[in-house]
């Protein structure tokens, strides 16, 4: 449940400025939070901040680890602050902005930085022992599994289901041997993680104490060739060699006439219930170390998700398969009795899923991008929308609206965007337009993507959902997010009844 009317702003970490070729939790965070403090902002949503590769396209949504910090996020800055690397190293790193998050100088800088920052940390151990104790004994339940599998990657490469069979099926004794064999490898992972949440911490402590929660985002599913597939491949439908049995995906709609085919393996929701649903639950309480509220991604996948058989060309093979939804959510509110998620609903959603969001008061999803296609009932207009709401001018997988409004609106859409407010709409005023239109809702969580309020067109957009390449790249420059804009969305956000009191 959202309680009181609140707006925020949605923007990555990765996509603030920084010297380094990508947004980081330094220095260009802080500042950031200074933007929504004057802004008169609550909120602040970030992508997950889990590893990426660019094996996977960069894509925060295609992790290694559920649970980990991604390492391209660290501050050489802030590590130069705290003596743990020397300024000229960090200098060596410094790429000129772009707009565009420049990934491989990064990962390969952001790596290279850590490893002096390792040095010096070992040499300064004492200091940060109890703090790295602390830090191990408290993410215990995953942090040893994904150091371990990183280091076995490194040495077998992937996926997992192709390294030995001892290691593949986890035997404790191999394990033990791997850990001891390649301690400094495992003890540079611990590190990196304790650093990372360090940072993170004292960046969350900051926008909290300026009245700032974070909103973060989980994906629903995991990739096959990961920590917590290799370490839990109980919990997955998969064959004898770890294989994926079957896949997620969405089926045929009027978007897709394959549907959507996501490659992830399926849960096994009998062996998760078998467990009191402990890996979710795992999962969420972590999440929740890192944010003050949780989107839900693929919300309906909590109740039936669609099933298709490995191998399979398209989705239209597949069939929907009802998950122990109510032993699940019974655990789940009992772990979190305030239940601070928001259930992203968007696409085909049943009666079921309908209900169980309203038996324990989630919010729903809704965006602005999605509600003009003519009919008078669309559930995104924002006559047709109830308080418990987050509503979206646009998110990350839509095009911004500016974008949206030049390129995808037909001619009856954009003239039906001007009938509804009553006046002409056009290029120039349709981010205002839509800005207002989500602060002066019923709903009472507004979210504003910063490229709808720098008012971009498809050059800020972030992804392209179903394109593999050339996404999550769009980058805020130095000082682009100046006073003005803080200026002006207060205005309308006070005007709406949306800023702290």
């Amino acid at each position: 449940m959202l309680y009181g009317r609140a707006y925020g702003v949605f923007a990555p970490v990765a996509s603030l400025p920084s010297p380094y070729g990508v947004g980081d939790f330094g220095p260009g965070a802080y500042q950031f939070i200074e933007f929504l403090q004057g802004a008169g902002a609550s909120y602040w949503q970030v992508l997950p901040l889990v590893p990426t590769s660019e094996a996977y396209g960069n894509s925060p949504y295609a992790s290694d680890s559920s649970f980990a910090l991604n390492p391209l996020l660290v501050s050489p800055d802030l590590l130069v602050l705290e003596g743990l690397v020397p300024k000229h190293v960090a200098d060596q790193y410094v790429v000129p902005a772009t707009g565009r998050i420049a990934y491989g100088r990064a990962y390969k800088a952001k790596e290279a930085i850590l490893q002096v920052a390792y040095k010096h940390f070992n040499s300064r151990r004492r200091e940060y022992q109890y703090y790295l104790e602390e830090f191990v004994a408290k993410s215990s339940y995953w942090l040893r599994d994904y150091a371990l599998f990183r280091v076995l990657k490194k040495l077998h490469g992937s996926p997992w289901t192709r390294w030995p069979k001892e290691l593949r099926l986890r035997d404790p004794k191999a394990l033990s041997r791997v850990e001891e064999e390649y301690k400094s490898h495992v003890d540079f992972i611990v590190f990196e993680q304790f650093i990372l949440q360090r940072q993170w911490g004292k960046l969350k402590e900051e926008a909290n104490k300026n009245n700032i929660s974070i909103v973060g985002d989980i994906p629903y599913y995991v990739v096959h060739d990961s920590s917590d597939v290799w370490a839990h491949q109980e919990l997955f439908k998969l064959d004898e060699k770890g294989e994926p049995l079957y896949v997620g995906g969405v089926p045929p709609d009027y978007f897709s006439p394959t549907g959507q085919l996501w490659g992830t393996p399926v849960y096994d929701w009998e062996k998760h219930r078998e467990q009191r649903f402990q890996w979710w639950i795992n999962r969420l309480r972590r999440s929740l170390e890192l944010y003050d509220l949780v989107r839900l991604d693929h919300f309906r996948g909590f109740v039936a998700y669609w099933e298709v058989p490995a191998g399979s060309p398209t989705a239209i093979p597949g069939k929907w398969v009802k998950t122990p939804y109510e032993d699940f959510f019974r655990v789940l509110v009992s772990a979190f009795p305030s239940m601070p998620f928001i259930a992203e609903d968007l696409g085909f959603i049943t009666p079921d899923v309908r209900e169980v969001m309203a038996r324990y008061s989630l919010p729903s999803m809704r965006v602005l991008v999605f509600a003009f296609n003519g009919s008078p009932t669309n559930e995104h207009l924002p006559h047709n929308i109830g308080e418990n709401t987050a509503i979206y001018t646009s998110t990350h997988d839509t095009n911004t609206v500016k974008g949206w409004f030049l390129e995808e609106a037909s001619p009856k859409q954009r003239k039906y965007v001007s009938k509804y407010v009553g006046y002409r709409v056009d290029e120039s005023n349709v981010c205002e337009v839509f800005t207002r239109l989500a602060l002066s809702s019923r709903a009472r969580l507004a979210m504003i993507p910063v490229q709808d309020i720098l008012c971009l067109g498809s050059e800020g957009r972030i992804n392209r959902p179903g394109t593999a390449r050339g996404n999550w790249k769009w980058r805020l420059l130095p000082g682009q997010l100046d006073k003005r804009y803080s200026v002006w969305i207060y205005g309308l956000a006070r005007m709406y009844a949306r800023t702290p009191n």
